[in-house]
């Protein structure tokens, strides 16, 4: 088990999640950030924005960075 943070990336913008959660492993928080970036983009589309964040940056307590994960590549939910 640890904690991992969900940065994510718009531009050359970094928004830092400060709370971060914790999960049982690099898997699982690529899971919650896939679960995530969908939640995103539905929201963007019942608001009709044009703009969304680029990716999740996952990142460790000690501020490694593990994954990325661009929206853009994201498949919805089937």
């Amino acid at each position: 088990m640890g904690r991992f943070y969900f940065h994510l990336r718009a531009s050359d913008q970094l928004i830092r999640d400060v709370e971060g959660l914790d999960l049982p492993d690099v898997s699982a928080a690529r899971r919650e950030a896939i679960l995530s970036v969908r939640e995103i983009l539905a929201a963007a589309i019942k608001a009709d924005l044009a703009k969304v964040p680029d990716a999740f940056v996952i990142s460790d307590e000690a501020g490694r960075v593990l994954d990325t994960v661009p929206l853009a590549e994201v498949p919805p939910k089937a």
